[in-house]
């Protein structure tokens, strides 16, 4: 029997995948599990039953859906894994993931802890990508979803620390996807922001985060259909992500860009299912809302827009840069439906 501690040491890895395979008559059962190999804790497991028909195209489709499903899986291990270790002890990877467990958790708080742990990585390994990556991540986010610090000086920095992140490592694709995302809130440069969202596609495509971003640049640049199918394939890719209340409120938007109301009414109440405290979504439902002409639930959701997070309601009211002047007329239409009226 193999020993996945011993196999871990020798490799030099954390995770190891092992599997097994039984046939019986036409059918095959391929079974699949990541280790932890320190510790030997299970962190994913799957079984597949198929028929055995075509071999190669059975493994060509195993091996796709177990790459797509141990990522995510790595990745929260990874997170546990840091948040376990003493913050005095933690080295740039552990400081790193500590970060995304505070960012994830989408609440101005949270975003601060998250930006002191990324620039403590940075601190560590000043060449260390990810520390960088991470940091631009918080920064837009700090002014995009809670507006706390000054809007065009934080994006303008998201976007230094993302280029920064790419020239350390080129080949991360989601240092590219975060560049993409920093292009499109800093300068509302939808074309930059696609290339640099397609070269991240190109690079990983099974990595959900770049569908995501790829998604955003589709819909802020005037093609929402394409954006949420795009947010689709994300979800498909990791149906669990952290970033689902995100995901979720940037397909509402683009639901509501393409005047599927009732569609963007549903994905919004999941969004804020899934997160409560996440402002953005709250401001779909009432626009989606008030186009419906559902007047009573318009202005509950509108109140709802305004007390949860006042500072962002009023840095999108007054117009996004990345939201192009139509688009941004549409909302404000939403949101005039349901009750809201200009100082």
């Amino acid at each position: 029997m193999v020993n996945v501690k011993e196999v871990g040491r020798e490799l030099g890895v954390r995770y190891v995948l092992e599997g097994s395979l039984r046939k019986a008559g036409n059918r095959i059962r391929i079974t699949a599990q990541l280790v932890e190999a320190e510790t030997g804790k299970h962190v994913w497991a799957e079984r597949y039953d198929r028929d055995l028909a075509d071999i190669f195209a059975i493994q060509d489709e195993i091996t796709e859906a177990v790459t797509i499903a141990i990522a995510p899986a790595i990745a929260e291990a990874e997170r546990q894994r840091a948040m376990r270790i003493p913050p005095g002890s933690l080295d740039a990877w552990a400081a790193y993931q500590r970060g995304l467990w505070h960012f994830y958790k989408i609440s101005p708080d949270d975003n601060a802890l998250a930006q002191k742990y990324f620039q403590q990585a940075i601190d560590i390994d000043p060449n260390f990508a990810a520390g960088y990556k991470g940091l631009a991540w918080a920064q837009i986010h700090a002014a995009g979803v809670f507006a706390t610090p000054t809007s065009a000086e934080a994006h303008s920095l998201g976007e230094a620390l993302a280029r920064r992140a790419v020239a350390l490592d080129p080949t991360d694709a989601e240092a590219r996807s975060t560049l993409s995302e920093a292009i499109l809130w800093s300068r509302g440069d939808y074309e930059g922001a696609l290339t640099e969202a397609e070269q991240a596609r190109a690079m990983s495509p099974n990595l959900a985060f770049v569908h995501a971003t790829l998604a955003a640049a589709l819909i802020f640049s005037g093609n929402p259909q394409d954006g949420v199918a795009a947010l689709q394939t994300s979800l498909r890719l990791d149906p669990q992500a952290l970033g689902l209340p995100s995901r979720l409120n940037l397909m509402a938007c683009g639901l509501y860009f393409s005047g599927k109301y009732e569609t963007a009414v549903e994905v919004a109440k999941r969004s804020i299912r899934s997160n409560p405290g996440y402002p953005l979504p709250y401001r779909w439902l009432a626009a989606a809302l008030g186009q419906l002409r559902r007047t009573v639930e318009a202005k509950e959701a509108l109140e709802k827009a305004i007390a949860v997070a006042p500072a962002s309601f009023e840095m999108y009211v007054r117009g996004a840069r990345w939201h192009r002047p139509q688009d941004h007329a549409h909302m404000l239409e939403g949101l005039r439906k349901a009750g809201w009226r200009e100082e």
